[in-house]
């Protein structure tokens, strides 16, 4: 008794990498957008805290994310133009770009961990309170949100690292707008009565001219 093979249909062969394709490209979509909005947003809050010693008193100093660095918020504004271009670009380019996407959230994750600790801006902040150039900030602590940079960071080389793997099944923005270098069927004018204004108006729709000329 013979056995027969099930041969697998080509359109469930083509479904897998094409589910896989819409999937990575919502997720990429949604971690890049994301994490570009929270890195932006990391940055523009209080990083760190601390005193300066003036006049035999404490006076308090703060530190925006901004103040400590602007890598984040630089590389954020980066990582968004990357996220758009990627559609816009094919093949070889599409990978050049999906590089910059994902290096752009490596580098946030890095200045914001670095910036996590740094007592620089503070430090200068103290000098300049108290007219010492040797001054440096008392009492310092450091808040949570370099670490939500960091998360931004993270969502952006997610959606790099997407980019990069499922990039080729991802649909490219000029692709309705290419020809396919078929030549163009020209549609055989239709004939207009000139008794009747409405297929005068037609024929302008259709780019033909009425009067037959």
């Amino acid at each position: 008794m013979g056995y027969v093979t099930a041969v697998p249909h080509p359109r469930s062969e083509a479904a897998g990498p094409a589910r896989a394709g819409r999937l990575s490209l919502a997720v990429a979509l949604l971690a890049g957008a994301l994490g570009a909005a929270v890195a932006l947003l990391a940055t523009r809050q209080r990083w760190s805290e601390g005193t300066a010693t003036v006049a035999g008193g404490a006076f308090p100093l703060t530190a925006k994310g901004s103040d400590v660095t602007g890598v984040p918020a630089a590389l954020a504004i980066v990582g968004l133009a990357a996220l758009v271009a990627v559609f816009a670009v094919r093949k070889a380019g599409r990978l050049l770009v999906a590089g910059v996407l994902a290096l752009s959230g490596a580098g946030i994750v890095t200045a914001a961990l670095i910036g996590a600790g740094d007592s620089s801006a503070l430090d200068e902040q103290a000098a300049k309170a108290s007219g010492d150039t040797s001054a440096t900030v008392a009492a310092l602590s450091h808040t949570a949100w370099p670490y939500v940079a960091v998360v931004g960071g993270v969502l952006i080389l997610v959606a790099g690292l997407l980019a990069l793997r499922y990039g080729r099944l991802w649909p490219a923005m000029s692709g309705r707008y290419e020809r396919d270098g078929a030549p163009r069927v020209r549609r055989k004018p239709v004939a207009v009565d000139p008794d009747r204004p409405e297929d005068m108006w037609k024929a302008l729709d259709r780019g033909e001219d009425p009067t037959g000329a």
